[in-house]
């Protein structure tokens, strides 16, 4: 069963750093949505490399093989895990909408 949690501002650092090193291995699934543009997929399970939070420019980047997603100002920030393992984040940024990352284990290779 999986669990949404808000985090609170003041653990955006930490809880990202922390998780960050949980990712390795993970693909990663970018989709934005908001009344102006509707839903629109910024990244198609790519290989996930990280996400990090820089305080002094407020800024949430998602970093993945070929692409560094950056969110400006997030308002909010919302984590969904199951079995402690992160499966999405829910930003929303200084415009209103929301940037929805979701992470999971790449598919296996078929059997040869």
């Amino acid at each position: 069963m999986s669990t949404t949690i808000k985090l609170e501002r003041t653990d955006w650092k930490s809880y990202f750093d922390t998780v960050a090193r949980e990712l390795a291995g993970k693909q990663v699934e970018i989709e934005i949505a908001s009344l102006d543009i509707g839903s629109q997929v910024a990244a198609r399970w790519l290989p996930a490399l990280g996400v990090t939070y820089d305080e002094k420019n407020d800024l949430l980047a998602v970093i993945a093989e070929g692409l560094d997603h950056m969110i400006s100002h997030p308002r909010e920030v919302f984590v969904e895990s199951e079995g402690g393992e992160l499966r999405s984040i829910n930003a929303i940024d200084a415009e209103g909408a929301s940037q929805i990352i979701r992470f999971r284990d790449p598919p296996a290779p078929p059997a040869a």
